[in-house]
This record gives C-alpha cells, structure tokens and sequence, in this order.
C-alpha cells in the first residue's frame, strides 16, 4: 500500500509541476509584446510629442497601413523601453536626450557626430534605426518675462548670473535629473538662484510663470507660449547644451514589415522649421485645438 500511495503522490507532484509550468508559460507569454498587423506609434507626455507622434501615425497611414496609437508615456525611459521591447514601434527622440539619458554617454557638442553616435548604438544595441531629423532642434529654453530680462539687461545665460540669487526657478522633473540639466547648466554658468527650484509638470511651467509663482522657468525652443506671451529665451552662450534634433526611431522589424511605412517616413525628413513647430505646439496648447486636426492642417498645406 505505501508504493501504491507513493506512486499516487509523485503523480500528483508531476501533475502540479505540469500545471505550474504550463502557468509560467502562458504568464510569459501573455508579457511578450504584440506582433499584430499594425504599426504602433508612441510619444512621450508633452503636446510637442504627441503632435509628432500625430504626424508619423498619419503619414503611416496615407500609406493604407494601420496604425494604434500609444500616446503619453511618461518620459524618455518609458518610451526607451516601450521601444526596445517591442511595444512601439517607433516614436520621434530628440538627439541630446538619446545621447546622454538613454545611452548614457557623454556630452557632445557636435550635432553630427552626436547624430552618427547614437545611430550607430541604436543600430549596434537595439536593431532600432535613427532616421534623419525632422528638421529642426528642440532644445531647452532658460525663458524668463520679457519686463525681467530688460531690467536684468539679461540676453544670455551668462548675463543671468548676477540676478539669478534674486530669481525663483521652475523646472520639469527630467530637467532636474538628466546630466545635461539643470545642476549640469547651473555649473557651467555660475547660477544661483533664490532657493530650491520648483519642480512641476512641464504643462505647468508656463502658467507658473504668468502667475509670478516663479520668474524663470526651463522651457523648450519650440514652446509656443515663448512667442504668445513675448517671454524672452536667454542665448547658451556657452554652448552648454548639445544638439536636439528631432528623430524618428523606428525597429529595424517593423521597417521590415512595413517597407511602405519606411518610404512614408522618409518623406517627413527636413520637413517641419522651428517655427511651424511652435505654431503647431500654440494650436494644440493655446487655442486648444486638437493635435490631430492641426496636424492634418499642417500636412495639407505641405504637401504631405
């Protein structure tokens, strides 16, 4: 009877580990990303990147491919790793931020060698392909109100540094922590502002400003409150900064896929100045329009 009960019992324990395995198996599956019809495009957590995420989608499916959306994800490591494990597909980058946030290297000031750099990782690493820019940088913007400026008589970074100590700062969560940010910034130009900086969502910042809860906030040069408000962005002198030209990443298996979305893209390149960048951005956050129809507009009146 004890073999016969034995024999029971290490049949129940093979039938437990069977059903555990098969368990495990369906739980990593059911993570493995998804290898759908579709090409998923993301964006980050700010209006710039969503109208650009709008644009790809669109251009994509001018082509009759289908596009799902996957739009704010919460900042650049979100949107690195959404990429990489295959949950995107592909989603606009800017050059700097690749460099030195997601791939941790060090800072540049070359925007040629910075773009073949992170080409070549991304390439080498990921099997993720670094398209040519759209056509114009996003980089970031030390803005402050147009009355401030005059009476600081500050038209550069450089020029801030005497009346930063009597200045409240404002600053996005990424800007404070990236090591091409604030304390990074701060160093190279003798700031010292007057207390801790305010750190709050970038939507905020602006509005921050207007509201005198603080008098110089870090913005980006394609904001399109700079011009709406007549705020004034100080010069980087120094060159601190390195170069943020806007890129498309896009896996090297979905370009494979979907060799008409390639083609589709290639067409987006040198495309969009600064300037119709920051209308684009005024439509959407200003005149609250929604980023889909601007960018319909945007894409008709150039031939897209």
């Amino acid at each position: 009877m004890k073999g016969k009960y034995a024999a029971i019992a290490a049949a129940s324990q093979r039938s437990l580990r069977s059903a555990f395995s098969l368990l495990l198996l369906m739980g990593l599956t059911a993570c493995d990303p998804p290898h759908g019809s579709r090409i998923v495009i993301g964006a980050k957590n700010f209006t710039e990147q969503v109208i650009l995420g709008e644009l790809l989608a669109q251009e994509i499916e001018s082509t009759g491919e289908k596009v799902d959306r996957r739009f704010y994800l919460a900042g650049s490591y979100i949107a690195h790793q959404a990429l990489v494990s295959g949950r995107i597909d592909a989603y606009v980058e800017y050059t700097g931020t690749a460099l030195t946030s997601i791939l941790k290297q060090p800072l540049d000031h070359d925007p040629l060698r910075v773009f073949n750099t992170v080409q070549r990782i991304y390439a080498q690493k990921y099997g993720v392909r670094v398209l040519p820019s759209l056509g114009f940088e996003n980089t970031f913007a030390m803005v402050l109100r147009a009355d401030d400026a005059e009476r600081l008589h500050a038209k550069t970074l450089s020029d801030l540094a005497a009346g930063a100590p009597q200045l409240r700062l404002g600053v996005g969560y990424e800007f404070e922590e990236r090591p091409d940010g604030l304390h990074g910034m701060n160093d190279a130009y003798g700031l010292h502002f007057a207390g801790e900086p305010r750190i709050m969502d970038l939507g905020l910042l602006y509005r921050a400003l207007a509201s005198n809860q603080v008098d110089v906030v870090s913005g980006n040069s394609t904001d399109g409150q700079i011009t709406a408000m007549n705020l004034r962005v100080l010069t980087d002198d120094r060159h601190y900064f390195p170069p943020y030209q806007a890129v498309p990443l896009v896996r090297e298996d979905a370009l494979r896929a979907h060799p008409a979305a390639a083609a589709a893209l290639a067409r987006l390149t040198g495309r969009i100045t600064e300037g119709q960048m920051q209308r684009m951005n005024q439509a959407v956050e200003g005149e609250h329009r929604d980023p889909a129809d601007v960018v319909r507009e945007f894409r008709a009146a150039n031939g897209l």
